[in-house]
């Protein structure tokens, strides 16, 4: 008596564990894939609202003290952020105004395009600590100016992503050249 051909119910469950272990190493390198696009995603946006911001000041320098260095937005602590009086759109307004309307616009960017994000400038000569940006500002009238922008951003696992005082670190911080101290 001949043997019959066919697969045997042993090589049928093996080709499907192998084709089972291949959708879900696929699946993970999609998920994966997609969490670095949105990063990539929300550094582009704090990037481009930073140097915008930096731009701003810079033609704007003489505003600096009076309304640039008070700014310390957080989108979670103030979720709407206030307009400014005059928004410039019809009348002429002076150098305080406009820098009052840049920083509006900064917090709206900051609030639009990054998840419960936060935007500080201040003077700071040690933006780094343990290879991480920081919140907190050196201050000092010789330091540098810095815009600094971050976001609540999370680990692959889920969890939020938090520096050593469980608080998040800001994703980019761009120093402002050429304004005098």
């Amino acid at each position: 008596m001949g043997r019959a051909a066919g697969f045997t119910l042993i090589e049928v469950l093996v080709a499907v564990l192998v084709l089972a272990v291949g959708l879900i190493g696929g699946t993970a390198m999609q998920l994966h894939a997609m969490r670095a696009r949105h990063e990539s995603a929300l550094l582009s946006t704090a990037v481009q609202a930073a140097t915008t911001m930096a731009d701003r000041i810079r033609a704007n320098a003489g505003q600096l003290g009076d309304v640039y260095l008070q700014l310390d937005y957080d989108a979670a602590a103030e979720p709407v952020p206030g307009a400014p009086p005059g928004q410039c759109l019809a009348d002429a307004c002076d150098a305080s105004q406009l820098a009052r309307l840049d920083v509006y616009e900064l917090k709206r960017q900051v609030r639009a395009g990054l998840p419960a994000g936060r935007a500080r400038v201040c003077r700071d000569a040690a933006m780094w600590q343990d290879g991480r940006l920081r919140w907190p500002c050196s201050g000092g009238p010789a330091a540098p100016v810095v815009v600094k922008i971050g976001w609540r951003g999370k680990n692959p696992d889920g969890t939020p992503q938090a520096d050593a005082d469980g608080g998040f670190v800001p994703g980019v911080a761009i120093a402002v050249a050429g304004v005098a101290p």
